[in-house]
């Protein structure tokens, strides 16, 4: 088993850094194969389910009529989420979409809050009136224009976003596609354009992050160390870029914690420059035996090893 840094002093390590460096990558592991479902995740039978209605409106996705998709979006909300996958949009894409073609104002909080609340109750009709029920229209009248129409010709250096197998060809390719089934073979192609799992990995991605940050609090907990644990966007006087942990407060900083799980290796090095950049705070004006405070990085995730060394 390797010695890491935290069982040793400093000035062992400092005989041979490189060591405990190797030490803590070689600990690294990832954990990309297994995701929490997190609030909102949506089953596979609810999606079908709206995936029918919509299917049944459309007669068969022959005939996107916004004023027969708009009460099914309604009565059965999660068609929202079949008609934005069918898209292959993100909610703010669709709602700027949707503003560019039809004037009305669909903000990203708007249709954000508005994915969420149908994922997060899915079977519940929504309540639609004034701005809501505008807004809903219109998104509604973008998505069936855009679905209808398929994909336009662009230059041949550049790729449009509805040249997919199925709404390539607008509403014909999806009713053909819908049934005979899509080939495996683009479908599989499609998946490794789009990232499996991407839309649920971005959303929980917090959830990932915070488990680490969780055991953090643990242990400064059980072992009675005071603690200010930031919130995301806060400013703290003193810092230009707030830390995660401040111990035991911001007004006598003894020890600094940053936080991060990453798969991404791009994340990683954003992760280590702040890393380096409170070391080199903490440094100002002091020298390296009297800090300002100790800055100390908890990370995980295979992201770090590809990103390189702090």
């Amino acid at each position: 088993m390797p010695t890491f840094p935290f069982e040793v002093s400093l000035d062992v390590i400092l005989q041979d850094p490189e060591s405990y460096v190797n030490a803590v990558f070689s600990c690294l592991e990832s954990e990309f194969l297994v995701l929490p479902r997190g609030a909102g995740f949506v089953e596979y039978p609810i999606f079908e389910r709206g995936y029918e209605a919509l299917k049944v409106a459309t007669a068969g996705f022959s005939q996107f009529d916004p004023n027969q998709v708009f009460p099914v979006t309604v009565s059965e909300p999660i068609a929202i989420v079949v008609l934005r996958s069918m898209l292959g949009f993100t909610p703010p894409e669709w709602g700027y979409v949707t503003t560019q073609k039809t004037g009305v104002s669909v903000t990203q909080g708007f249709v954000r809050s508005l994915d969420r609340k149908v994922r997060m109750t899915p079977e519940k009709g929504l309540n639609t009136n004034g701005v809501t029920k505008e807004r809903l229209k219109a998104m509604v009248q973008t998505a069936c224009q855009l679905l209808s129409a398929g994909a336009p010709n662009v230059d041949i250096d550049q790729l449009h976003r509805l040249d997919k197998a199925d709404t390539k060809h607008g509403a014909e390719g999806i009713r053909n596609l819908s049934i005979i089934g899509v080939p495996y073979a683009m479908l599989l192609y499609e998946r490794f354009l789009g990232r499996p799992f991407a839309g649920h990995r971005d959303s929980v991605s917090e959830i990932i992050g915070d488990s680490l940050e969780s055991a953090i609090e643990d242990v400064l907990s059980s072992a009675g160390v005071s603690f200010r644990k930031t919130k995301r966007a806060e400013r703290i006087e003193g810092f230009d870029q707030t830390p995660d942990f401040i111990i035991p407060s911001e007004f006598n900083p003894q020890v600094i914690i940053e936080a991060k799980i990453t798969e991404d290796d791009g994340t990683a090095r954003d992760k280590v420059t702040r890393i380096q950049h409170l070391g080199e705070l903490s440094l100002a004006g002091r020298s390296e035996d009297n800090p300002k405070y100790e800055v100390i990085a908890c990370i995980g995730g295979r992201g770090f090893g590809s990103a390189g060394k702090i």
